[in-house]
């Protein structure tokens, strides 16, 4: 059965520990610091519940793990899990992440379809772990089908806390100040310590724990893979501010008010996981090479670089409403502005194309490109900042001197001045309000400036990214043009 939004919303009614402001959350789906973001997510499971989302979102299972279904079977999964086997299967799977994501602006940037990419491309390179320890690939290999047929939202934490970021995790103050093994029975591993960054941990069902960063040979405890519920007895999610809930009303901030996913740091106080969902236990090598020696590491950026195109193209669409708002269109520098914003959007397009294109196979899997999504995530660290800085130019002033709230269209002496204050050539001063409100939202709110910080750093610090583009880039191809060059001539034909 497709899960539709009641059914997520129901999951999420499982006792799980929220600490906010204070104290805990009794029911993340009516507190109103997340029960619109809830609802948000509920609206994607609807979506492809819908009868004429069926072949869009869903794909035939038939073989246990993501193949083709033949035509006596009727079982369907999320395309979010598709492990595609050609160029057309990789095309279909973006198109349904493209109609998902078009549904949030691309503003939940750990909507489902991120971990479960992760997940995805972890199985599709199992033989990785399968050498080292054929038990915890079989785990992996359990639990991918666990986690599509169950239609699970996933998030993950792969960050250690920041603390001393001078000093390695076992060498902080506190031995289990980062997530590490304290005991090991013949039923599984008992887990304490922090992990970040947790977003969307509030609206997902389990939480993928592991490590991204480097760990030196005497990190060996931290060095673990492991998936459980959001529920697990003794996970404590340490939730931020909401924005949110300071966003009560959706006129006043359309996008905080329904799409704030936010992030939490998860405190494992003595967390038991069960063997069958530990995939690395204590393995340095093996925490990198989950992502980086399979299919993992490209095939959720890809996913994020799908989601950055339609957010790409909202923000361009918003850059030329505003424009059109204020009647400066036509500007000579104006245009300019809009064909630079227009350019970088149809590359990023490109980009994501690029990686489809130049797509290889991983066995018989069809995955992305591997330097194509690290240009990529170079190029659209650096852009998204300067995606913000030309909307404020093009804006002006529009998005500060808007009415205080909505609450001032109530009261009919205000309603009056904001009409005459609020003119537009081509709307109306409510719908004027209401764009820029929307605007305002996107570039300069608190919410928004998460978001700025999110899409610069969400990928890594920037000289990892590069470093990434730096390992996969073909040198080879590029020297030899140098040295046939060189070889084209010589000294000797001076002399």
């Amino acid at each position: 059965m497709i899960k539709t939004g009641e059914l997520h919303t129901q999951s999420l009614r499982d006792g799980r520990q929220v600490y906010l402001d204070g104290g805990v959350v009794d029911d993340v789906t009516t507190h109103p610091a997340f029960r619109n973001v809830v609802a948000s997510v509920a609206q994607l499971y609807d979506f492809q519940s819908q009868p004429g989302n069926r072949e869009l979102m869903t794909f035939a299972v038939s073989d246990g793990h993501g193949g083709t279904g033949g035509p006596e079977m009727d079982a369907r999964a999320n395309r979010i899990w598709q492990l595609p086997h050609s160029y057309e299967d990789l095309v279909t799977r973006r198109r349904a992440l493209v109609a998902w994501t078009e549904l949030h602006g691309g503003f939940l940037g750990r909507a489902p379809d991120h971990v479960a990419s992760c997940i995805s491309g972890m199985y599709m390179g199992r033989d990785v772990i399968e050498a080292h320890d054929p038990d915890r690939a079989n785990a992996l290999a359990d639990y991918y089908r666990y986690a599509r047929d169950n239609e699970l939202y996933l998030t993950y934490v792969i960050i250690n806390p920041q603390a001393d970021r001078s000093k390695a995790a076992h060498e902080q103050q506190g031995e289990f100040l980062t997530a590490g093994v304290v005991d090991r029975d013949d039923k599984g591993i008992t887990v304490h310590g922090a992990k970040m960054l947790a977003t969307g941990a509030i609206v997902a069902n389990e939480v993928f724990v592991t490590c991204i960063q480097p760990l030196p040979p005497g990190d060996k405890n931290y060095a673990l893979s492991f998936a459980i519920p959001m529920n697990a007895k003794g996970l404590k999610v340490l939730s931020r501010k909401s924005y949110e809930a300071q966003a009560p009303s959706e006129f006043d901030n359309p996008l905080a008010h329904r799409f704030d996913e936010n992030d939490a740091v998860l405190f494992f106080d003595n967390v038991h996981v069960p063997w069958e969902r530990v995939f690395i236990d204590s393995d340095v090598e093996m925490c990198q090479k989950q992502f980086h020696a399979t299919p993992a590491h490209v095939y959720q950026n890809y996913q994020a670089q799908i989601r950055l195109m339609v957010k790409m193209k909202f923000l361009i669409g918003l850059a030329h409403k505003i424009t059109e708002t204020n009647g400066t269109t036509n500007f000579p520098q104006v245009r300019e502005a809009l064909g630079q914003l227009a350019a970088q959007g149809a590359m990023v397009e490109a980009m994501v194309q690029a990686m489809e294109v130049k797509g290889w196979y991983y066995g018989d899997y069809y995955v992305p490109d591997r330097h194509s999504l690290y240009a990529a995530q170079v190029l659209t660290q650096q852009l998204y900042p300067v995606v913000m800085t030309a909307l404020r130019d093009l804006a002006g002033g529009g998005m500060i001197m808007l009415p205080s709230s909505v609450a001032d269209f109530a009261n009919p002496e205000l309603r009056d001045l904001i009409n005459i204050t609020q003119q537009s050539p081509v709307a109306s001063s409510e719908d004027r309000v209401k764009f820029f409100k929307l605007a305002w939202d996107a570039v300069g709110s608190e919410f928004a400036s998460r978001h700025t910080q999110y899409e610069m750093f969400y990928a890594g610090a920037t000289f990892v990214t590069k470093n990434h583009s730096y390992r996969t880039y073909d040198w080879d191809s590029s020297k030899s043009l140098v040295d046939r060059m060189l070889d084209s001539y010589s000294l000797k034909d001076e002399l």
